[in-house]
Parts: structure tokens; C-alpha cells; sequence
């Protein structure tokens, strides 16, 4: 049907005025054009499995995380694989410790042991990843081997690396985790993974791992013996443009993922090495983040639920392929059992 009036002739011809808030309007709406949201499947649950542990151990500065016995970590793993939870990063804690972090590449060691206990008992349900470091295995806390004058020596370390690896591959992992920022560690591993046959072993290479003040309360979840600190092989806070050159070399050198750490306060290198990279990008939020959140929701300052959301959007907004978090499970049985109405803007 044609209208058979005039047309109006007296109309203002200045621009008309925008308004995106038609976009916020409702709930559905927001919905419509919601350009990022979570999955269960993009969280990685790190935990931690200590030796001789008779039952789970509370870590202090992160409320709600515990070092691990065996029997805990298989249930807690099993129960993130039920709400869809993307992989489990294994961190282990022995009961003794020595200069060259043997305890690490022993098949018996408490990290080898229940890397086979949880891949004998899950099978594929859940990635099960592994933390290829030394630095919670070795009695000075370093990452890797020291030379005569207390310095970490870059080749030698490498070598155990590999050693590390070739246990942890052996044991079932499905991904590994180098995350000791020594350089050529991804081509030294992938070398060793390779020549002993385990092509499908992949590496989830720490790419941009800064010498951060936020990982304080890790220390404590991994009874950290470090002395001095880690400035002279992990990047200086003050660098972005470095990160790309470490991107460049691990993806030449073999590096099916790639991760910056620590998240929320590198959001700017994580968005710059996103845009980069070929292969899927993680970030890690670190126990400081966690301890954060958590003591000011503890204090009232904060909406818990809403806020541990809001942070791990940040993460894919600005371009994370996964997150590791503390809160992988949490959030994936929320989104799991429904989330209410005033937290579905987040899915």
C-alpha cells in the first residue's frame, strides 16, 4: 500500500543523531550483538599434586585452591572433565629436592606419577597438560640447573629439559608446558619429543612469561624454595615489542600454542601477540590475580560472581584462544548448571 501524502519539505537537515544504546536496549538484544563470550572448553584448571599428602592441604593466600593428595586430584579432575572443563595444568610438589631437580624426569616422581594416574583413569575426556619447569623440583627454586657461579645455565638446563619432557610424554601427557623462558627450550624439546617417537605430544609454549610480582602466592602452592629471583631469564614488565620476538622464535622453533603471563596486567601484549600469531594463544591468571579478587570479594568490595566473570572475558576480548585459571571448574559448573538471568551477559 503507497501513502498518497506530500512529502514533508520543512525537515532539519542536520545529521540525525546516533544512538548505539538502541543496542543495549534489552537482554536479548545485548545478546544479538554480543561479540565475545565463554565456554567451558576454553578454561584450563592448573593444580597442584603433592607428595605424601594424606589429605588436601589448603594454600593460604588463594582461598579454595589446595595442593592435591593423588586420590583428590584424580576426583577433581574427574569432575572437571563431567562440567567440560578444557585441560588440566599439572604442577607437582615433592618432598625433597636437589640442585639439578631430578624428581622431575623420574618416572616414579610424584608429577610422572600422577600425569599416568590421571590419563590411566580419565583416558581423553580431558587434556591433561603438564608444567615442564624445574623450578618447583630444584632446592635453590631456579628454573633451571646453575652454573659454578649461581647463574642458570641456559644449555645444561635444556638437556634436562628434554629429560623432563621425554617422562612426561611417557606418562600420557597430552600437552606440555614449557615455561622456563630458556631460550631454544621449544626446539630442544620438540627435537627430543620427536626422535623418541611422540609427534602428537604438543607444546603449549610460555611465550611472553614476565618477572611478575603476581605470582607471590604460586610460590606458596608449590612450597617454593627460590632464592634471588628471576630477572635474568623471564621478560622485564617494561617490554611489550620483546614478546613478539619471543612469538617469532617458538613458533619457528615448533610451538603448537602459545601463552603470555601473567593476564589481566599484560592484556596489552596478550592483544599484540594475538594479532600475531598463527596458532591458538593463551594467558595464564596467576595466583596474585586470583588472591586479588578473592580478598576483595572477601571484604564485600566486589560482586564475586560477576567480577571473576568480567576478568576472564577480558582474557577473550583481547584475543585468548584459552585461559588457565583457578576458576575453571567453578565457572564451568555454572555454566553448566545455567547461569542466572543478571550473569548471562557473560555467555
Amino acid at each position: 500500500m503507497t501513502s498518497s501524502a506530500t512529502p514533508r519539505t520543512d525537515l532539519p537537515l542536520t545529521p540525525p543523531v546516533i544512538r548505539p544504546r538502541r543496542l543495549r536496549t534489552t537482554g536479548a538484544m545485548r545478546s544479538l550483538v554480543r561479540e565475545h563470550t565463554l565456554r567451558a572448553g576454553d578454561l584450563i584448571e592448573p593444580m597442584f599434586v603433592r607428595e605424601g599428602a594424606g589429605e588436601p592441604t589448603p594454600i593460604s593466600s588463594m582461598p579454595g585452591v589446595v595442593q592435591h593428595t593423588e586420590d583428590s586430584l584424580v576426583a577433581a579432575a574427574r569432575r572437571a572433565a563431567e562440567v567440560g572443563v578444557g585441560g588440566i595444568m599439572l604442577f607437582g610438589v615433592p618432598t625433597t629436592k636437589d640442585a639439578t631437580g631430578s624428581q622431575a624426569s623420574d618416572p616414579d616422581g610424584i608429577m610422572n606419577r600422577a600425569i599416568a594416574r590421571l590419563r590411566a583413569e580419565l583416558g581423553d575426556s580431558v587434556l591433561v597438560m603438564a608444567d615442564l619447569c624445574l623450578d618447583e623440583f630444584t632446592d635453590h627454586g631456579h628454573c633451571g640447573v646453575l652454573d659454578d657461579q649461581g647463574r642458570v645455565d641456559n644449555d645444561r638446563t635444556l638437556v634436562r629439559y628434554q629429560e623432563m619432557a621425554l617422562s612426561q610424554a611417557r606418562a600420557g601427557a597430552h600437552l606440555l608446558g614449557p615455561s622456563g623462558m630458556m631460550d631454544g627450550q621449544i626446539a630442544a624439546i620438540r627435537g627430543a619429543l620427536d626422535a623418541e617417537g611422540f609427534t602428537d605430544v604438543g607444546l603449549f609454549a610460555y611465550t611472553a612469561k614476565y618477572a611478575s610480582a603476581f605470582y607471590g602466592p604460586f610460590r606458596e602452592a608449590v612450597d617454593s624454595s627460590l632464592t634471588g629471583d628471576r630477572r635474568a631469564y623471564q621478560q622485564d614488565p617494561a617490554n611489550g615489542a620483546e614478546a613478539l620476538r619471543e612469538l617469532t622464535l617458538d613458533l619457528a622453533e615448533g610451538a603448537d600454542l602459545v601463552m603470555v603471563k601473567p593476564g589481566l596486567p599484560y592484556l596489552d601484549v596478550l592483544r599484540d601477540v594475538a594479532q600475531a600469531s598463527p596458532v591458538p594463544v593463551g594467558t595464564y591468571q596467576v595466583s596474585g590475580e586470583y588472591a586479588m579478587i578473592e580478598a576483595a570479594c572477601a571484604q564485600g568490595w566486589l560482586d564475586r560472581e560477576r567480577a571473576v566473570l568480567e576478568s576472564l572475558l577480558a582474557f577473550r576480548r583481547a584475543g585468548a584462544t584459552c585461559v588457565l585459571t583457578y576458576y575453571a571448574t567453578e565457572v564451568a559448573t555454572w555454566l553448566h548448571d545455567g547461569l542466572p538471568a543478571h550473569l548471562r551477559e557473560f555467555v
